[in-house]
């Protein structure tokens, strides 16, 4: 008997664990393969929570799965002395949302700990809010992002409202870790739990004030206002929470031509019409560009499930085609447009930075220096981010203009901490006003700033890599290009190599070290000649490793041609 089979049927022993789940388990008797896979490990609770499949064992989502890393958080917050302040949670539109986030609050209740579980779906970017609005101690959002639909998760947030960082995030995996058995676990009824004043539901009150916030962020609302009826609009929140706030938002701004997706309207964690809910994947965008083209709409906006990433595409008047907008052109948009106009009406604020991951585009650097703003880069990862503002709060060193991340996730205010779909939605559909009084759409925008700031164009590639055997196997690529890094790439000369898992850059022509500047993390960025770049690191929420890069060309056909050249170059490398 292995490892996995023997916890496998220690979990059809335990007495803790209900019928049904041993109903499913039972399914799976005679496949050893499906056993090794559900109970070879126990879910890693991450940096950021938990993320995997929704099933049974331990290495799955389930009920059982998070209430063992539910009380290690509770162990945290008692030692932190946290338990009046309370956690705030909030759930989205996936498969057993609604439960996970309902025991998670009674493990945290039997605890002693308050929580304020919102009563239905919310984004995100409102839970971050509320964690601080509330004055919560921590806060729980039940979501897998933008994975395919058998995944759920949960992300960790921490009293500043960003996701937990170093350093609540290492000694919060050290208390889940201590939780190995279901006996260790504290849990209680809800009516008890209201009863003693531990569980509070949490109504639309917060959203009122969560979309003034947004609201507040806008710079020319007049703008909106007389260009707003002259823009056609259609919208999907790709069946999760973006539906109801984004659609509010855009109608107490003014636009009155917004229409919906109606088969990805409403929140369904099948997410029937796609298989894979990222605004990021091609396929997301079918239905909403029939509709777009059927009414000839100008803008065509997607929401992922839990309403922190925004895609986008355009109409170009010139060619009469949709044009896809990456996350860093989006994301360039808004930031230069919020730079140029902030600066314009002199409403910059003291000590101004622009704040960006490593991967996403070297574009921010000419557009932060051309409006004397500081460009501030931090790992990957949107909780980077949001830490820096704190960290700008604390030590008043910078005033927070604006951040992004190549992963279609940006933040335009400082009242959460995590990005925000809704604020995103907002200021790029503000841009679009502001550019139609101008008598240009947002690609001619796009295209102004090629041509200003140069040719800057990205890709990522994921390689998926499954099971326990896909785990060794990118492990073993990140050890290979660590050990015998890459001289020549898309035929341009490496320069340096920042390894962040030893915290040294090298510079491959001298041989001379120094800091890479970052906390330490499993990835590796290669500085390459002429403006060209890439990166690797594994997910830290999917068995993938992804692969990053970046190029500046002359022109398009230029900046086209160099990026796939690097990028052939760095999946030959990482099958060898």
């Amino acid at each position: 008997m292995t490892e996995a089979e023997r916890i496998y049927q220690q979990w059809l022993d335990n007495p803790v664990i209900d019928e049904h789940t041993k109903e499913e388990l039972r399914g799976i008797k005679d496949q050893p393969e499906e056993i090794e896979d559900r109970f070879y490990r126990s879910l890693e609770f991450g940096t950021g929570g938990l993320r995997g499949v929704i099933g049974a064992g331990t290495n799955r989502m389930n009920i059982y799965t998070v209430r063992l890393a539910t009380q290690g958080l509770a162990n945290y917050i008692i030692e932190q002395k946290g338990q009046d302040k309370g956690v705030a949670i909030a759930f989205d539109s996936r498969h057993m949302s609604p439960e996970f986030s309902r025991e998670a609050a009674l493990v945290l209740n039997a605890n002693g700990i308050r929580t304020y579980r919102f009563e239905t779906l919310r984004p995100t970017p409102e839970l971050s809010f509320s964690v601080r609005r509330l004055g919560c101690i921590a806060g729980i959002m039940v979501t897998a992002s933008h994975n395919p639909r058998e995944y759920n998760g949960y992300k960790v947030y921490w009293q500043d409202g960003a996701q937990i960082t170093p350093p609540h995030d290492q000694n919060i995996l050290a208390e889940v870790a201590k939780v190995t058995g279901f006996d260790q676990v504290r849990t209680m009824k809800l009516e008890d739990a209201v009863k003693e004043g531990l569980y509070h539901v949490v109504g639309s009150e917060l959203d009122d004030e969560y979309i003034s916030c947004v609201k507040a962020l806008s710079i020319h609302p007049e703008v909106i206002r007389a260009q707003a009826d002259h823009i056609r609009i259609v919208y999907t929140p790709l069946n999760g929470t973006g539906n109801v706030p984004v659609r509010r938002i855009l109608k107490e701004l003014g636009f009155t031509h917004v229409s919906v997706v109606p088969e990805q309207e409403q929140p369904d964690g099948d997410f029937p019409t796609i298989p894979y809910p990222n605004p990021e994947d091609p396929n997301a965008w079918t239905i909403a560009l029939k509709q777009a083209e059927k009414e000839d709409a100008d803008i065509v906006l997607a929401t992922d499930p839990d309403g922190d990433r925004l895609g986008v595409y355009a109409k170009n008047r010139h060619t009469g085609k949709y044009e896809s907008f990456t996350g860093n052109m989006s994301g360039m948009i808004i930031a230069e447009y919020i730079l140029r106009e902030r600066t314009r009406t002199n409403t910059m604020p003291d000590k101004p930075a622009l704040v960006e991951t490593i991967v996403t585009t070297d574009m921010a650097k000419p557009l932060a220096q051309a409006y004397h703003v500081d460009l501030v880069e931090v790992l990957t990862g949107f909780k980077y981010i949001g830490e820096q503002i704190k960290l700008f709060d604390e030590m008043h060193s910078h005033s927070y203009v604006f951040g992004l991340e190549e992963s279609y996730g940006c933040l335009p205010g400082t009242y959460a901490r995590d990005k925000d779909a809704v604020a995103a939605v907002m200021m790029l559909c503000e841009c679009a006003a502001f550019y139609q009084s101008q008598g240009k759409t947002l690609c001619d925008a796009m295209e102004d700033l090629y041509q200003t700031y140069g040719y800057y164009k990205e890709g990522l590639t994921s390689i998926t890599r499954k099971g326990s055997q896909g785990a060794r196997e990118i492990a073993a690529t990140m050890e290979r290009m660590r050990n015998t890094p890459e001289t020549q790439l898309g035929g341009e000369e490496v320069l340096a190599v920042r390894d962040y898992q030893t915290g040294i850059r090298t510079d491959l022509k001298t041989k001379k070290t120094s800091l890479a500047g970052l906390p330490k993390s499993n990835v590796l960025y290669d500085e390459i000649a002429n403006g060209a770049w890439c990166c690797v690191r594994p997910s830290g929420t999917e068995p993938k490793i992804k692969f990053y890069y970046g190029v500046r060309g002359s022109s398009h056909q230029d900046a086209d041609q160099k990026l796939e050249l690097l990028k052939n170059d760095l999946l030959a490398m990482a099958e060898h």
